[in-house]
């Protein structure tokens, strides 16, 4: 087999992207698998680079939305069309959620987030109003994630950050609901990053397909290339 384009490289409508000579048996065997995995990874890499290119220089990142036992792959897509690939899993970072700070309130939270660290470790703080924000960033947050808000607000929480001193001790980032309609207003909203699962889970897959030539047909085309 050849692999006409390397990994994240732009390949035009209508291209052949692999050849494969061999078993015409074995090959049809394996048609289905190969191009259902390469139409799904290459529509993950595609709507990545259309992300990272309307961001407007802020990173954008995946979510943990992958599919069962392609995470590995899926993750990789989104690094090779541009993005980051986040956490692969829970141990990574210490992420507090709002249902945690239900349970505990936000300060008891980060005071046992930080007791239990690594200090290799981040904790990242999930907020849903500016108080928490400011509790998380005097409290010792390393990223603070803005869910479910508006551009607008994260923009006024930004300033409020910048205001306080705070700004440049932690990581901002924006996450849920975001889609290429608006991600655009997220990346001037003052963030550093901006997380979709919409990278992995609303991904459309590559219209791919498998041509059969014989062997003198193959041979012409490669001569006259």
């Amino acid at each position: 087999s050849e692999l006409l384009f390397d990994d994240g490289e732009f390949v035009p409508a209508m291209s052949t992207v692999l050849e494969v000579l061999g078993s015409a048996r074995k090959i049809l065997q394996s048609e289905r698998l190969v191009l259902n995995f390469m139409a799904r990874m290459s529509g993950i890499s595609t709507l990545t680079r259309e992300c990272v290119l309307l961001a407007g220089g802020v990173r954008v990142a995946a979510t943990r939305k992958t599919t069962p036992g392609f995470r590995l792959f899926e993750k990789r897509a989104v690094y090779l069309g541009g993005g980051d690939t986040h956490r692969f899993n829970l141990s990574d970072a210490i992420l507090i959620k709002d249902n945690h700070i239900m349970i505990l309130g936000l300060k008891e939270c980060l005071r046992r987030a930080k007791d239990k660290s690594s200090f290799t470790k981040k904790i990242e703080v999930e907020i849903e109003s500016l108080e928490d924000m400011l509790i998380a960033a005097k409290e010792g947050a390393d990223i603070i994630m803005f869910d479910n808000m508006d551009p607008a607000k994260i923009a006024e929480g930004v300033d409020v950050l910048k205001k306080e001193g705070l700004r440049e001790r932690v990581i901002l980032e924006a996450s849920g609901g975001i889609t290429l309609d608006n991600i655009k207003d997220y990346g001037r909203s003052g963030v550093d990053v901006i997380s979709l699962g919409a990278l992995t889970k609303d991904a459309r897959w590559i219209d791919l397909s498998l041509e059969i030539e014989n062997d003198e047909e193959w041979r012409a085309k490669r001569e006259i290339a």
